[in-house]
């Protein structure tokens, strides 16, 4: 979450695999906090579980957002206006252990509200949580990202995410927060503070319902003020089968600066 593509990030949800933990990323934050922040719009709505790939295993999730009610102006010269736009982006990942998992967005993709089909970049990613996160009743990690960006999709050509993880599960409750800091590598001070939270009830191993909230304050320098944040509500259903995961979700902007209405999709399959 977070922002909504064009001016903004739209970050995805996805319950199926993220996050974790391990002895690199205080080295990893180091570098990325001395470059700065990210101001754009991401191919994804996902708050990260701390949930991991299968150590040897591959997974490819497809994440695609639809916008049928926002904002009818490009956030930039040249920018996708999100309003009646289709972006997403194919997501490998691979477990290496079980504490890190690796992976890469390949394509993020937008279908544009006039149907132009558009290539808006690359991303790498690494993962790290603490082992088993889903079977805990406290769990914790970190996500690094590092993006490469297509000139419509933003500004930076390069940017950079950082996603802590911390939940907290009693019975069928599950709660999560990712505080997100994203940077465009232009300085501590522009670091972009979208963090993003879900509540969710797993009625049963492979049915869940959730709320999930995505903001975007600004810049920590000088936070945004509350008309110019932005903040999304989402409705979302996970369902889990023995070949794939899909979840669906509806989103509703709570402010003047966020898409009034944001339609979400995420497809999981293991290899």
């Amino acid at each position: 979450m977070n922002r909504v593509v064009a001016t903004g990030l739209q970050h995805y949800f996805l319950p199926m695999k993220s996050g974790r933990l391990g002895w690199r990323p205080t080295m990893i934050v180091a570098c990325l906090l001395a470059i700065q922040p990210l101001q754009a719009q991401t191919d994804e709505i996902q708050v990260y579980t701390g949930e991991l790939e299968t150590p040897g295993k591959a997974n490819l999730t497809v994440h695609a957002n639809y916008t049928p009610d926002g904002r009818a102006v490009a956030g930039f010269p040249g920018a996708v206006v999100p309003q009646g736009s289709l972006n997403g982006a194919f997501e490998w990942a691979y477990g290496v252990t079980d504490w890190f998992e690796a992976g890469t967005y390949l394509p993020v993709y937008t279908l544009t509200r006039d149907r132009k089909l558009e290539l808006d970049g690359g991303k790498l990613r690494a993962l790290f949580a603490v082992p088993h996160a889903e079977t805990r009743s406290f769990f914790y990690g970190v996500n690094f990202e590092l993006s490469f960006n297509s000139r419509h999709w933003d500004q930076s050509r390069y940017g950079g995410e950082i996603r802590p993880i911390v939940g907290a599960r009693a019975g069928p409750w599950d709660l999560i927060v990712n505080p997100i800091l994203d940077t465009s590598f232009d300085g501590f001070s522009r670091l972009d503070f979208a963090p993003s939270l879900r509540l969710a009830y797993n009625r049963t191993p492979a049915f869940a319902l959730a709320v999930e909230h995505y903001a975007d304050f600004g810049q920590l320098r000088h936070l945004d003020s509350r008309a110019k944040q932005e903040h999304n509500l989402f409705a979302v259903a996970d369902y889990a089968r023995k070949l794939f995961d899909v979840e669906a979700g509806v989103g509703f902007g709570l402010t003047a600066a966020s898409d009034k209405l944001v339609l979400k999709t995420i497809v999981s399959h293991t290899f």
